[in-house]
């Protein structure tokens, strides 16, 4: 294509805000800064020059019944990114994670102006769960770019293009200095640490705040020297602070940003972690952890009744691995006791514990594959700015 090409990036969640601002910034790299953006996103895009067009911070929705609860402020919302989409005019829209939304956003463009080439950045999880998401999908946008190797056979059957770039996630988080955080924030040398890490969503906290919390009441009790570290996610900074203030079980806590993550990381020896992208980072610096998720009642009944779940794990290192190195307690498992066990198991256990580090780094390394990610994502939207959806 001739000119400077405009390329609209759409994020509503932490994760893909940072796949977004990783995104662009291999982009300025291999057009030489010769690209405009704009876009939907949240502080890290921010950060590499894009006002996002509408506040993000109340659109990180998972499941059926906070959708519903959600849906005029999520339509609303819609409409305002499809409408400014249309005003600027960009040559391609690459629309990130966060199925229902990104999905109701393309298509609204789409029906409007067909000539604007529509990317998909990491499709939904038609292996787990509702494959007929597959068609949709691919009725939809122009090219998908996964995150996972396995990915391509379910859209590629319906004629989407697909080009697996890898997961970007493997290669954010960079090696920590686990002794200088211990020492700034006074942590003894020989202290077991436990690393919590509550979510990125406001339902995440509201659901698993309470299992988490007296989890750790009954860790603490068990294990009088641990130490809690607990890195803060910006979207929920306000209500999660608000929350561990007023639970005695948190006094003494360390409470971190997330640019001290990788620190946080490397000076623990367990976390216990709700699910989603932090898992696998947790995985890529060999973090033992367990896990845990809960569903809108409604929407678990509905999962169970109609059998949506597919996969046997919930965790991407543990499907890729085909076998469960991060213990998964969902629903009616996320119990303060169970996870308490589960964590204790960890804890108790250093030869397991060395054992699952040196797995799961080597999982995680498979799940990288060669190169950059972000890159092999910004040469795919290049192509497709030039008309080739080769793989």
């Amino acid at each position: 294509m001739t000119g400077t090409p405009l390329i609209y990036v759409v994020a509503v969640e932490r994760s893909g805000d940072l796949l977004g601002a990783a995104l662009m910034r291999s982009l300025q790299a291999k057009t030489g800064g010769e690209v405009r953006f704009a876009g939907i996103g949240g502080r890290a895009m921010a950060e590499e020059g894009v006002s996002s067009a509408i506040d993000i911070s109340d659109l990180a929705i998972f499941g059926w019944i906070d959708g519903l609860m959600a849906y005029k402020r999520v339509k609303a919302a819609v409409a305002a990114s499809v409408e400014d989409i249309l005003r600027v005019k960009p040559d391609a829209v690459v629309l990130i994670d966060s199925w229902g939304y990104t999905l109701r956003v393309a298509q609204g463009v789409r029906a409007a102006d067909p000539s604007i080439r529509l990317i998909k950045y990491v499709g939904p999880q038609v292996f787990a769960t509702r494959p007929g998401r597959a068609a949709t999908l691919a009725a939809t946008v122009d090219r998908l770019l996964t995150i996972l190797d396995f990915d391509a056979p379910y859209y590629e059957a319906h004629g989407l293009p697909v080009t697996f770039v890898g997961n970007p996630t493997l290669e954010r988080l960079e090696a920590g200095d686990g002794t200088a955080f211990r020492a700034r924030h006074a942590i003894p040398a020989g202290a077991p640490v436990l690393t919590v890490l509550f979510g990125s969503r406001t339902s995440e906290i509201r659901r698993m705040f309470g299992p988490f919390a007296r989890a750790v009441a009954r860790l603490r009790q068990r294990y009088p020297g641990l130490s809690i570290v607990i890195p803060i996610a910006d979207p929920v900074e306000a209500d999660l602070r608000a929350r561990l203030e007023n639970e005695r079980c948190f006094n003494g806590a360390v409470l971190v940003e997330e640019t001290e993550k990788a620190d946080a990381f490397a000076a623990a020896d367990a976390a216990l972690a709700c699910s989603g992208t932090v898992v696998t980072e947790l995985a890529t610096a060999g973090v033992p952890t367990v896990t845990s998720y809960r569903l809108g009642w409604i929407t678990w009944a509905l999962a169970r009744t109609f059998n949506l779940m597919k996969a046997k794990y919930i965790s991407l290192v543990n499907i890729s691995a085909d076998a469960e190195l991060v213990p998964e307690l969902v629903q009616t498992r996320a119990t303060g006791a169970n996870l308490a066990e589960a964590v204790g198991a960890l804890m108790d256990d250093a030869g397991r514990r060395e054992t699952l580090s040196r797995k799961l780094i080597e999982t995680t390394a498979r799940m990288r594959g060669d190169g950059k990610a972000s890159d092999r994502a910004a040469d795919a939207v290049l192509e497709t700015l030039d008309g080739s959806t080769g793989q």
